[in-house]
C-alpha cells in the first residue's frame, strides 16, 4: 500500500478528508425539510428544491469544474499548448446559455414537480420512448464522467507515496455512506470547503511558482521552447487550422455541458428562477480559475517537470515546487474536488433510474417516499460500478467513453429545450433525430479513431468540427424535416402524438 509515502503531505490530506466526511455525514440534518417530507426524493435527490443563490453557486461550480479537470486541463496545455485553452471559450459561452434556457426549465419542472429532464421530456410530449431516450443517454454518459472523478482522485492518491487498490476504494466507500444518509445536502456542504481549497491553492500557485522559476516571460519562453521541440500542432498560439475545431469544440461543450443529469441536478435544486439567473451571472468567476488553472501545464514545461502520463503533471509540478504540508493541502482540494461532482452525479443518475425507469416500468404506484429509497440504493449501485469501471478496465477507455459521452448528451438538447420556446416539433421526430445524432456520431467517432474532431470535405476543402456538433445538425436536420413531412399530411390521416 506504501511505496515512499510523504507522512506530513498525507497527515495534512486526511485532516482535511476526516473534516469533509463530517460535513457529509452532518448534512443530513443541514436545511432539513418538513418531517413529513424527510425520506421524499425531493429532500433526497434535490435538497427540498430550496437552495439560495450562494448554495446553488457553490453546488453549481463544485459540479461542473471537477477533480478530473483540474487533473485533465493543465495536462492538455502541457502536451498540445493554446489548443488545450478550448475549456476558457467553452465556459464562456455556457453561461449565456444557461441565462436564457435554464430559468424557464426550472419553471417547468417547478410547476410539475419534475425531478430529471426526462420527467419533463415525456410531461410535454406525453412519449414514454422519447422519455426513456433521454434518460438512458444521461446515464450512460454519466457513468465514464463518474469514473474520471475516481482517476482523478487515484492520480493525487499515487502523489501522496500510496499505492494500491485500498485508499481509492475506501475513500469510495465513506462517499456512498454519506451520500446515501445526507443525499445532494452532503455535496452541497462539501462544495463550499472544496471551492474554497482551490482557490487557495490555485491563487498560490499562479504567484508563488512563477517568482521561484523566474517571472511569467520565463515561463512562456520555457513552454514555447519545449513545444518548438516537440513539433507537430503545438504551441503557445492556435495554428489556422486548429480554429475551426477549437471554436467548434468550445461551442458543442457549452450547449452539452448543462444536458448531464448532474448539473441539471443542482438546477432543479435552486429555489428559485432568479437564483438560476444570478448563478449565470457570478459563475463565469470559475472561468477565471480555469484560467489560471490550465497556466499551471506552461509552468510545468518551466519546472523541468517531465512525467510518463500527462495526468501526473499537477501532482509533480506541486511535489517539485512546494513544502509538503502545502503539497498535502493542493491533494485534498483535487480529491475533495472528485468527492462534490462524483456525489451530484451518482444523485442525478439515481434520479433518472427512479423516475424514468423503476416508476413507468416496475412499480408505477411507488410513493415519494418509496422513490428515495430506491435511488438511494441505484446511488451506491453507480459509485461501486464506478469504482470496478476504475480498477479493472484502462483510464485510456473510460477518457474514449466520456468523449461518446459528450456526443451523446449533446442529442438531448433539442429534445429537453426546443419545447420551452415553440411546440412545432413532435415526439416521432424528436426521438428519430436522437437516433439519427447517436448513431451518426458514433459512427463518426470509431470511424476517426476515438477522437472528438471530424475532417469534413465540401468543395475540395477541409474543415475539421466538433464531432457532437455535426452529429447534433443531422440530428435537428431529420426532426426537422419529418415534423414538416407529417404537418403536410392531411389532417385525417395524421395520428395523435405519441
Amino acid at each position: 500500500m506504501a511505496a515512499h509515502v510523504d507522512w506530513t503531505a498525507f497527515g495534512v490530506f486526511a485532516f482535511f478528508f476526516v473534516l469533509v466526511t463530517v460535513l457529509g455525514f452532518g448534512a443530513a440534518r443541514w436545511q432539513r425539510g418538513k418531517a413529513n417530507k424527510g425520506a421524499h426524493l425531493d429532500e433526497w435527490g434535490l435538497g427540498g428544491r430550496n437552495f439560495g443563490t450562494w448554495i446553488t453557486w457553490f453546488l453549481v461550480g463544485g459540479d461542473f469544474y471537477t477533480a478530473y479537470t483540474v487533473i485533465a486541463v493543465p495536462a492538455l496545455v502541457y502536451a498540445v499548448g493554446a489548443y488545450g485553452f478550448f475549456a476558457l471559450p467553452y465556459t464562456i459561452l455556457v453561461y449565456p446559455i444557461v441565462f436564457m434556457i435554464m430559468p424557464r426549465l426550472w419553471h417547468e419542472a417547478q410547476r410539475a414537480g419534475h425531478v430529471t429532464a426526462a420527467d419533463v421530456v415525456f410531461g410535454r410530449y406525453g412519449s414514454r420512448w422519447l422519455e426513456m431516450a433521454v434518460a438512458l443517454t444521461g446515464l450512460v454518459a454519466t457513468m465514464p464522467y463518474i469514473a474520471l472523478q475516481l482517476v482523478g482522485m487515484e492520480v493525487v492518491i499515487r502523489a501522496l507515496g500510496l499505492t494500491g487498490e485500498l485508499p481509492l476504494a475506501g475513500a469510495f466507500v465513506i462517499l456512498a455512506l454519506y451520500t446515501y444518509s445526507a443525499g445532494l445536502r452532503a455535496p452541497a456542504l462539501i462544495a463550499f470547503v472544496k471551492d474554497l481549497m482551490i482557490y487557495i491553492v490555485v491563487l498560490v500557485a499562479v504567484v508563488l511558482v512563477p517568482m521561484k522559476l523566474g517571472g511569467y516571460a520565463t515561463v512562456f519562453a520555457s513552454a514555447g521552447a519545449a513545444f518548438a521541440a516537440k513539433g507537430g500542432a503545438t504551441g503557445l498560439v492556435l495554428q489556422p487550422q486548429q480554429m475551426l475545431p477549437f471554436a467548434t469544440l468550445a461551442l458543442g461543450s457549452a450547449l452539452a455541458a448543462f444536458m448531464y443529469p448532474h448539473t441539471l441536478t443542482g438546477i432543479f435544486a435552486s429555489k428559485s428562477a432568479d437564483t438560476i439567473r444570478k448563478n449565470a451571472v457570478f459563475l463565469p468567476a470559475y472561468t477565471v480559475l480555469l484560467g489560471l488553472i490550465a497556466l499551471l501545464g506552461l509552468m510545468a514545461h518551466a519546472a523541468g517537470i517531465a512525467v510518463k502520463n500527462n495526468n501526473d503533471v499537477v501532482p509533480a509540478l506541486f511535489n517539485a515546487l512546494f513544502p509538503s504540508w502545502f503539497s498535502g493541502f493542493a491533494f485534498a482540494a483535487i480529491a475533495i474536488g472528485a468527492l462534490v461532482p462524483a456525489a451530484v452525479m451518482s444523485i442525478g443518475s439515481a434520479n433518472l433510474f427512479t423516475r424514468n425507469f423503476w416508476k413507468p416500468y416496475v412499480n408505477p404506484d411507488v410513493t415519494p417516499q418509496g422513490e428515495a429509497k430506491v435511488a438511494k440504493i441505484v446511488s451506491l449501485v453507480v459509485k461501486v460500478g464506478a469504482l470496478v469501471f476504475v480498477l479493472f478496465v484502462p483510464t485510456q477507455f473510460a477518457i474514449n467513453l466520456q468523449l461518446l459521452g459528450g456526443v451523446w448528451i449533446i442529442q438531448t438538447f433539442p429534445a429537453v429545450v426546443f419545447g420551452l420556446f415553440f411546440g412545432w416539433f413532435r415526439a416521432p421526430a424528436l426521438l428519430a433525430g436522437w437516433a439519427a445524432g447517436i448513431a451518426g456520431g458514433s459512427w463518426l467517432v470509431f470511424a476517426d479513431g476515438i477522437k472528438p474532431v471530424h475532417a469534413l470535405v465540401l468543395g475540395g476543402t477541409s474543415y475539421t468540427v466538433y464531432t457532437g456538433l455535426l452529429a447534433l445538425a443531422l440530428n435537428i436536420l431529420v426532426a426537422a424535416v419529418i415534423t414538416a413531412l407529417a404537418s403536410l399530411r392531411p389532417a385525417a390521416t395524421r395520428r395523435p402524438a405519441s
